[in-house]
């Protein structure tokens, strides 16, 4: 099968809504990850008007420690009934995860390897233990001989942004906190979200602290998920006659530094996130300003404002005085995480790649409620690898 000349394109999807549906392991009966996953990815096949014969490669998130099935790719590609001539795999890279599994399903199509593969995955850990969640993240993001001893968890290093970026820049925690207002108020028009509730910004800043300055509202819950992307080639896409959109672009960068790194640095600079939005865009031929909306994978409030300006959004410092302008709304200049993000329509850590593709997906087949975006035409995602010291980036268009 010879490479492809035709761009990769989503023909098909489907997705659970994010929430907690995860039992703790000593309840009776359970619902196991791949009778979950398998209605999903049956549904997604069916969106694209295909059956399981035809798909030749299915790329997995690796589940989290919680799951007891192992092997969990080759047994689901056995659930599904899959004959896979292309890759089967399951990826990890932590937050990068969904968007590596896209990343490496569009490799698929565009080296001839697959007419048609699936990006999917599933996270049903939300009754997991607190303390294996906490213990397992201190040493995925902490160096195990500089950083992980003194027990600072994931979202420990956000703080840490947060505080600088205050003292920095001269801005308050009540300008930061708008983000997770923001959020809420376009959840609830997305069938997805976990959080569907709007928020004032006194329930905001009133919440309990979890790792200051940052409170309740302002960091993602735990959360599950399931979701499928079904990708093909654009030729076959478009002789289908069903709806459709193409990745136009896609870009990468590594700083070279573990999370936060050892070496003295601008810790709120997100320089990945520049270097591979930069790479996207010039790759699809496109500017920044040709973007219609963004899904920028931000865990916190403060990720979100700091991946903005690193992209060139907005001039750095400035990013909370355009919020409260409104203009990251979906009627807005700049419509940011149209979804609802990780703090409306949640963060299940493994999926929140492939969610945010697939809000893009649903924007720009129109078919986003009171939450469109008029008239889009491309969508910028990103996804990272912890505090954007690595950035996965993709442009996402219509049909030109």
């Amino acid at each position: 099968m010879p490479c492809s000349t035709s761009r990769a394109a989503i023909v098909g999807a489907a997705a659970l809504p994010v929430g907690k549906f995860a039992s703790p392991d000593n309840t009776h009966y359970q619902y196991l990850e791949h009778e979950i996953l398998a209605k999903v990815a049956a549904e997604a096949i069916r969106d694209a008007g295909l059956s399981v014969n035809d798909i030749d490669a299915a790329i997995f998130t690796q589940n989290p420690p919680t799951t007891k099935q192992l092997g969990f790719a080759t047994f689901m590609t056995a659930q599904l009934g899959l004959k896979c001539t292309g890759l089967v795999s399951e990826v990890s890279q932590l937050g990068l995860t969904g968007g590596l599994a896209f990343d490496i399903a569009c490799a698929q199509i565009q080296l001839g390897q697959a007419n048609y593969a699936l990006a999917l995955g599933v996270v049903r850990q939300s009754a997991g233990s607190p303390a294996m969640a906490l213990d397992n993240g201190i040493r995925a993001v902490g160096d195990v001989n500089f950083q992980a001893p003194f027990g600072i968890p994931p979202i420990g290093w956000y703080a840490f942004d947060c505080s600088r970026y205050m003292a920095e820049f001269n801005v308050t925690r009540e300008a930061i906190a708008q983000v997770a207002v923001k959020s809420r108020q376009v959840a609830q028009h997305n069938p997805l979200a976990q959080f569907p509730h709007v928020v004032t910004l006194e329930e905001v800043i009133n919440q309990r602290p979890i790792v200051e300055p940052l409170g309740l509202y302002e960091v993602p819950a735990r959360a599950d998920g399931a979701i499928c992307l079904v990708i093909g080639t654009e030729d076959a896409a478009a002789e289908s006659g069903r709806p459709y959109v193409t990745v136009n672009g896609r870009g990468f960068f590594h700083e070279g530094e573990h999370q936060m790194g050892d070496r003295p640095d601008d810790l709120i600079a997100f320089r990945s996130a520049s270097a591979a939005c930069n790479t996207a865009l010039a790759s699809a031929n496109l500017s920044l300003k040709d973007i219609d909306l963004f899904e920028l994978y931000a865990p916190c409030t403060i990720t979100e404002i700091l991946v903005a300006e690193a992209i060139g959004l907005f001039p750095r410092g400035s990013a909370s005085e355009v919020l409260a302008a409104g203009k990251t709304l979906p009627l807005g200049e700049n419509p940011i995480n149209t979804s609802g993000g990780c703090l409306g329509r949640g963060h299940p850590p493994q999926l929140t790649g492939l969610y945010g593709i697939y809000e893009i997906r649903e924007q720009l087949l129109g078919r986003a409620g009171k939450r469109q975006v008029p008239s889009a035409t491309y969508g910028l995602h990103t996804c990272e690898l912890g505090n954007y010291n690595a950035t996965l980036a993709h442009v996402i268009g219509v049909p030109q």
